[in-house]
């Protein structure tokens, strides 16, 4: 009886090494579909010590080190938000329409995006999409 049950466990564990181990767990059937953003990088790279002020910025993706805007409209944002009501902007002027805008500082009085991306936003209104 005991060597019966010894033939078993070697002949089990025989034919579990002939499988192959890869194999069995594959799932590169599988697609997902969405409108998923491509991966960014954590930190942005933004054009060499340019700062922008604007009254309304509108992109699909906006990077920069540093964000100060009074109201954020996105579906995405990343990055390290601080979020006040002492938010100050300065003197802003004029509208940006492009598909990406990227600066050092951007500071605006409003914020429309897909996708914002900075090392820190400061923000008043925070709304996301």
């Amino acid at each position: 009886m005991r060597r019966r049950e010894l033939l078993v466990t070697v002949g089990a564990g025989l034919a579990m090494l002939a499988l192959p181990i890869g194999g069995l767990a594959r799932a590169n059937h599988i697609k997902i579909d969405g409108n998923e953003p491509p991966a960014m990088p954590p930190n942005p790279a933004p054009a060499s010590s340019q700062t922008i002020h604007a009254d309304h910025i509108t992109a699909q993706q906006i990077r920069a080190d540093s964000i100060y805007a009074k109201r954020i409209d996105a579906d995405h944002v990343q990055g390290q938000i601080h979020q006040s009501k002492d938010v100050k902007v300065g003197d802003t002027r004029g509208q940006i329409k492009a598909p990406e805008v990227t600066a050092s500082v951007i500071y605006a009085e409003q914020i429309s995006a897909n996708t914002v991306v900075a090392q820190n936003v400061y923000v008043r209104d925070l709304r996301r999409r």
